[in-house]
């Protein structure tokens, strides 16, 4: 258990996975390609994507990395640095969604000499596939790729699907001289997870992944502009990403240098690799926040519109609250406080301050707690313990905050000091889940990061 920090991919990262591929491939490690799909922290905007709110985010220098080269055919021949086994396919094959699969009756096509337990992990290059098929791109040339994650990062709460299905989607279009926006991309992996895999989630992670850029906030409006869940092929929302990247000035309170030079990110782990809570959690609070939307919109006479809170006007939310049961006012109140949250840190980032910044993140951990009720014992500890670390601007959990890991900007010069802090902390009040974060470190020292890219033979 400890501290790790860095620069994310590094020169020696590259070059172990080149030489990896150079020998799976044959091929010269020159040849070789590198995806780098980042993972995405969201540091205002908690839990209101799904009802058309507006979010932050930004990519952090972890993540996915696909080494790759171009087939002499259409074969992909893939091994993970995570997973045993090897998936092996051919790209032109017809890829079908699991459920109709399933209900085919058809089993997906693997090397007959690989468990197929081993290969589940391969399920995202066919969805990779399956999107491209079926939005009409030709499809001739395979890939040899090995894929790996961070290294010892419980990936939990910062979009490791997501950036697992752009990291192929990315090498495939690569290898077959396809030219993709960021905007196609996201639909791309909306299909991957909503339609081959069967996945009940919105765009935000892969919106976040393809669309940041170094030093700026990413600012998301997911504005939903209908619904289809009850349609046969699961469709959770339509939703559009209106985003505006958010560029810092000088920093103010006597920090010298531009914005990245005066914080750090922390990803302080809570050792929890199974949600401990018999809350139904995610699924639950959409429905509460829906309901609480639709009281709202028939008090205001528009009940006809789409029961989302994005659709409910704030002063509609304050003359008619008290028509809400505590929870549903509870879920509300997080929503419409956490998109004011979203636009004051726009303002704070935008002119460098980064103590009103930090400050609007641990009000939005604060109420992710209190309103929207989500969180476990270990990990409201963790947060807790962040509060009073030294160094710490502002704190919350990553993802639904039933396990995985909270983030905390940092100011930069005590990163180390905090880390060390929050290790030792957190061993005293939870012993027993500190001692499962051996095998990794407890506490990440991260830096923002770019949007998803492919690099090729030359260190970038």
């Amino acid at each position: 258990m400890g501290v790790v920090s860095g620069y994310w991919p590094s020169e020696s990262e590259l070059d172990r996975i080149r030489k990896k591929v150079a020998e799976l491939s044959g091929r010269d490690a020159q040849e070789v390609r590198v995806v780098v799909s980042p993972y995405r922290i969201c540091p205002l905007g908690a839990h209101i994507d799904h009802q058309g709110g507006t979010v932050s985010a930004m990519t952090i220098n972890k993540g996915i990395l696909l080494g790759f080269v171009p087939s002499d055919d259409t074969q992909v021949t893939l091994q993970s640095g995570q997973f045993e086994g090897e998936v092996r396919l051919r790209i032109d094959e017809v890829q079908l969604p699991k459920h109709m699969s399933e209900t085919n009756g058809l089993t997906e096509q693997m090397d007959s000499s690989t468990p197929q337990e081993e290969c589940k992990w391969g399920n995202y290059a066919r969805g990779a596939i399956y999107a491209l098929q079926s939005k009409g791109n030709h499809l001739k040339t395979g890939i040899t790729g090995f894929i790996c994650g961070s290294e010892g990062l419980d990936s939990s709460g910062l979009s490791s699907s997501a950036a697992v299905g752009i990291a192929y989607l990315l090498a495939f279009e690569s290898a077959n001289g396809l030219v993709v926006s960021p905007t196609e991309n996201i639909e791309y992996d909306r299909l991957i997870e909503n339609e081959y895999l069967g996945l009940k989630n919105g765009i935000l992670d892969q919106s976040a992944i393809l669309l940041s850029s170094y030093g700026c906030l990413t600012f998301m409006n997911c504005k939903i502009l209908c619904s289809l869940e009850n349609s046969d092929n699961y469709r959770p929302h339509v939703q559009t990403i209106k985003h505006k990247l958010i560029h810092p000035p000088t920093v103010q309170n006597n920090h010298e240098g531009d914005l990245g030079n005066a914080y750090k990110i922390l990803l302080a782990f809570s050792g929890l690799k199974q949600a401990l809570t018999t809350n139904p959690g995610y699924n639950r609070r959409v429905a509460e926040c829906q309901e609480a939307a639709k009281i709202l919109l028939r008090a205001s006479g528009d009940e006809e519109m789409e029961p989302v809170l994005s659709n409910v006007k704030p002063e509609v939310f304050e003359a008619h609250k008290s028509k809400l049961e505590a929870n549903l006012a509870k879920r509300a109140e997080h929503y419409f406080s956490e998109n004011e949250r979203v636009m004051k840190g726009l303002e704070a980032w935008a002119s460098g301050n980064l103590k009103e910044f930090g400050e609007l993140i641990t009000a939005s951990g604060l109420s992710s707690i209190q309103n929207y009720e989500c969180g476990c014992e270990p990990l409201i500890q963790l947060y807790q313990v962040l509060l009073k670390t030294p160094g710490v601007l502002g704190t919350r959990f990553s993802g639904a905050g039933f396990r995985g890991c909270c983030i905390a900007f940092v100011e930069a010069d005590k990163a180390e000091e905090a880390a060390t802090f929050v290790v030792n902390e957190y061993s005293k009040l939870q012993p027993e889940l500190a001692s499962h974060l051996n095998q990794g470190p407890a506490v990440l020292i991260c830096d923002a990061s770019d949007s998803a890219r492919v690099i090729s033979n030359t260190f970038s």
